[in-house]
């Protein structure tokens, strides 16, 4: 049920979030909760689907805690213990890791439901959120060449109208059309990822582990052919689980395979009584584009500030994006509330600086990290080699769920964490 949009009776805000997915509502939440007036714009109406693969790690969940949602299994949450990873003849589960920084489980809920949940809390903290509203074009001094505001058109009849504020989010997504009109044009050096999933009803719904198929076969033609990326099933709890697979423009196929055709054929190669046959599918294959490692920058110019992603956050190393949109946005609000508390405007533009270099401290290291490793896994008999060695070896893998998961105490944690850190540090934050 779609709660109506509130009647537009300000158009001035201290900030304009535009996109209300994790990022612009982590994002809008912190900056109500601060203090400041903030208005949070959604093109569609909730519910809303959105292509995800549903599975949160504790990274997302530690978030979700810092928001005040509810996050129990009564309010319709299921937990997971670990992942499990199939490749190469071997089956290995592991438990996520016992760390003072984050939680030890991790959580499954359904995007479309999901959002909405976030979009509320921020309205709850005091966030004016309106749906219905596609942003156009943004509203620019001729002066300074800052951003100002943005022009919209608001509900169904489509009524422009203009919002202002000296400070614009944008959390508009990959496609991100707020950024480009700002002249902000996506880094070809950088990855980009492609995740197709769809839904199947199935007695495997109610799986305590996220599953992650490390190689991915094409048995259709005369020889089966090893393909660049992974698969994932998780259980929905439901009834239903969310099978899907991410891909890496690193790779040759990348462009000229039907990755929807892709998953059918990896889906029938699945055991049948799992169910994940066309009769059984709940839904249509949806795609989405997986903008990693930075790859939009500057994070901040001229009064616009890009979160989730908009600014390319995606995980390089396992295609997670919602724990780095709801970071990215909680670490933007976090900046604005301290530069909005500057007396002068050259003082509040020291402070908005900040926000980019926060990022690279946070993520630029362990990016150039994640980068390297997708041009080796774009190989698909690297991965083949990697997952036959691996899988065999626990303790090998335990730090590998801990690097790809981006897991680790950042201080008083074990060797692992030590090691993981300090490649981290060392590696150019770029």
């Amino acid at each position: 049920m779609t709660v109506e949009t509130e009647p537009l009776t300000g158009n001035t805000a201290d900030v304009i979030v535009v996109g209300a997915g994790p990022a612009g509502s982590t994002t809008a939440y912190h900056l109500a909760k601060s203090g400041l007036d903030v208005l949070l714009l959604e093109k569609t109406a909730f519910p809303r689907e959105k292509v995800c693969g549903d599975g949160l790690t504790p990274r997302a969940v530690k978030q979700l805690v810092a928001m005040g949602i509810d996050i129990s299994e009564e309010a319709g949450w299921l937990r997971n213990k670990g992942l499990r990873i199939i490749g190469g003849g071997s089956r290995l589960q592991l438990d996520w890791p016992d760390l003072a920084s984050f939680p030890d489980y991790g959580l499954v809920r359904k995007r479309d439901d999901f959002d909405e949940q976030l979009a509320r809390q921020a309205q709850k903290a005091g966030a004016r959120l309106y749906e219905r509203c596609n942003v156009g074009a943004p509203i620019v001094d001729d002066r300074t060449g800052r951003i100002t505001g943005v022009k919209a058109k608001l509900g169904e009849d489509k009524r422009e109208v203009a919002f202002h504020a000296p400070l614009v989010v944008a959390a508009d997504g990959n496609s991100t059309r707020l950024s480009l009109a700002m002249g902000l044009h996506r880094r070809e050096d950088r990855p980009m990822g492609v995740a197709v999933r769809t839904y199947f009803t199935s007695p495997r719904h109610d799986d305590d582990y996220l599953e992650s198929w490390l190689e991915l076969w094409d048995r259709r033609g005369a020889q089966d052919r090893l393909l660049p990326g992974y698969g994932w099933i998780f259980g929905m709890g439901d009834g239903t689980s969310n099978v899907g697979l991410g891909v890496l423009n690193t790779s040759a196929a990348f462009k000229e395979l039907d990755w929807r055709e892709i998953l059918k054929a990896w889906c029938a190669s699945m055991p049948e009584d799992w169910g994940y046959t066309p009769d059984n599918m709940t839904g249509p294959i949806r795609g989405a584009a997986l903008p990693m490692a930075f790859n939009r920058q500057p994070h901040y110019t001229k009064g616009l500030l890009l979160v989730g992603d908009a600014g390319g956050l995606v995980n390089p190393f396992n295609g997670e994006g919602i724990a780095y949109a709801m970071e990215s946005g909680q670490i933007a609000a976090d900046v604005i509330v301290q530069a909005h508390a500057r007396a002068t405007p050259s003082q509040r533009e020291i402070a908005l600086h900040r926000y980019p270099r926060v990022l690279k401290d946070t993520y630029g290291g362990y990016y150039t990290l994640g980068r390297a490793f997708v041009k080796l896994i774009g190989n698909p008999k690297v991965m083949q080699i990697a997952t036959q060695r691996g899988l065999t070896h626990p303790i090998l893998m335990k730090f590998t769920l801990k690097m790809l998961a981006n897991l680790t105490d950042p201080t008083g944690g074990d060797a692992m964490d030590r090691i993981i850190n300090g490649l981290s540090k060392v590696a150019p934050k770029a």
